[in-house]
Parts: C-alpha cells; structure tokens; sequence
C-alpha cells in the first residue's frame, strides 16, 4: 500500500529589491525615446539658431524702420526705433517722382531683365537638365564635367571677359547685355539635372512612349507637371540671382535709363559725395525696401513648391 503524495501549494514569489551594494549590478533608467512629435531639445543649437535668425532680422527691421524717417530724422534718432514724424507715405510717393521718375524707369528694367533673363534661364535648365537625366549620348560625361567646373567659377570672374566679347558685338550699354548672360545658369542646369534624375519615374516614359506619344509630347504632358517643383527652385534662385545682380550691369551699362534697381539706388547713394550733389538717403533707404518686397512676395507664394523641391531624392524609397 503506497502512501498518497502530499502536494503542497507554492506561495507566490516576491519581488526582490534591487540590491544597492557595490557587489550587485545597478539598474540603469531606460534611455528616452525621441521621435517626430517630441524632438530631442538642444540648448546650444536653440542658441545658435536665435543668433541666425537675429542676424538676419536685424538689418531689415533697420530699413523698414529707417524708411519711415526724413532726411533729417535719419541723422538725429536711433537706428532701430522710430522718429518724430512718420514719413513713410511721403518717401514712397517721392521715391516714385524724384528725378523725373526715373524709379518706375528702374523698377520696369529690373523686371525686364529678370523676366526674360531668369525666365529663360529656368527655361533652358529644364530642357538641358531633363536631356542629360533622360537620354544617353556621346560625351555625356564630359558635359557634366563642364557643368561642374562652370558651377565654381564666379561671375564676377567672368564679367570682364564677357564685356570684351559684347564689345566686339556691339551689345554693350543695351538690355542684351544684361540678358543674354542672365541666360546661362550652370547651377540651376546641375539642380535640375539632379531633380529630374530622381522625379521622372523611367517606366513611366516608356509607357508615354508605347501610347504612341513623341518625345515632345512626352515631355510636355508627361515630364514636365513632374518636374514642377524643381522649376520653381531653380526660378527662385535665378530670379534672385538676377533682380540683385550688380557687377555685370555696372560693367556693361552707362546709360542710366537702362539701369538696373540695384544699380539706380547705388548712383542716388553716391550722389551725395559730388560736388553739389544732393544727399537722398531717405530715398534710398525707401527704396530698398521696395526693391526687396516683390523678392519676399515671391518666397513667401512659392515656398512650399520651394521646400518640396530642395527635398527631392533626399529619401530613398
């Protein structure tokens, strides 16, 4: 006869402390996560951030500030704080009459040169940039040495080489001087040699192709609505580049009724230092700050476009 087994119930376990000796292992608190919705906050990059934006905010709080003064408020009152009289509806209407008006004459050249200049600039890089993304030929890879190297060159190194040429041609002191070199943006070229590689899906322009569609048509209907991120990129850059570009229309021009903005305010800057020359600097001041809203205006409408296109192919699929 067997004897039964006795069972006996376990009693559940308890947790032991951790022990605090130095014998023991320490428990380490778990590293916190950082994601999309809680960055990680850095103290130093806060602070350099501040200082950028201060640097860049500071000089146009001084014209929109300085705009609003006279002459004489210009001389006797802080940089950054207001004067006496608010003036800023005289010096505009004075900026537009003064001389004759010879600032609408500017501001319509400006938008002349940047129309035609940076609008055929961004024109050209297109079709070149979508050409060597899309096509393969002879010496390609000799071309985008060209680019490359044409991108480090810079313009002002070009400018007097450029004024000897026109001269033999007898563009000089003519809109096409300004013009016909704005046309030629090797950056813009390499960006939307680079956008193109990554935007136009090649399955697609066979499919294009199958469907009976020429290469222009495939280019126009197919390429050209997925490419329109990087053109408004490459246009802000060249517009940009052209509406502030001043060593070449200095180089080029001596008639001032084809000057330039940039060039127009920088001749009513120096008008004080000739011999009995009046000092304008309200003017001048006024009218920088008009020269530079068309240019925020655009940034501001075009910025998502902008954004969306500086990212491309920055994340691999």
């Amino acid at each position: 006869m067997t004897s039964p087994v006795a069972t006996t119930a376990a009693a559940p376990s308890t947790p032991t402390p951790p022990r605090t000796s130095g014998s023991g292992p320490r428990l380490r608190a778990p590293r916190r996560r950082h994601s999309a919705d809680r960055p990680r906050r850095s103290v130093l990059l806060t602070l350099l951030t501040s200082l950028v934006l201060l640097y860049s905010l500071v000089p146009l709080v001084w014209l929109a500030v300085s705009a609003t003064k006279t002459q004489e408020g210009l001389s006797r009152s802080f940089g950054l704080w207001f004067d006496g009289d608010f003036a800023l509806w005289d010096n505009i209407g004075e900026t537009f009459t003064y001389d004759d008006g010879v600032f609408t004459r500017w501001l319509l050249n400006t938008l002349l040169y940047v129309g035609l200049g940076a609008g055929g600039a961004t024109f050209l890089a297109v079709l070149g940039g979508y050409a060597l993304a899309k096509f393969r030929f002879p010496g390609r890879r000799a071309v985008f040495a060209v680019v490359i190297g044409a991108v480090a060159v810079p313009g002002t190194a070009l400018a007097v080489p450029t004024f000897l040429m026109f001269s033999e041609m007898g563009l000089t002191d003519t809109p096409w001087a300004v013009i016909v070199p704005s046309l030629i943006s090797p950056f813009g070229l390499y960006l939307m040699w680079v956008f193109a590689t990554e935007a136009i899906p090649a399955e697609l322009m066979e499919a294009a192709r199958i469907d009976g569609a020429g290469e222009v048509r495939t280019f126009f209907r197919v390429a050209l609505p997925l490419l329109a991120p990087g053109i408004v990129t490459v246009l802000l850059f060249t517009m940009v580049a052209t509406w502030n570009n001043y060593f070449l229309p200095l180089v080029m021009l001596k008639d001032p009724d084809w000057y330039p903005l940039t060039l127009g305010l920088n001749s009513w800057n120096q008008q004080a230092a000739t011999a009995g020359g009046e000092p304008v600097f309200h003017l001048v001041v006024t009218g920088s700050l008009i020269t530079i809203l068309p240019l925020i205006a655009a940034f501001l409408l075009l910025q998502k476009y902008w954004q969306s296109g500086l990212a491309a192919g920055s994340v691999k699929e």
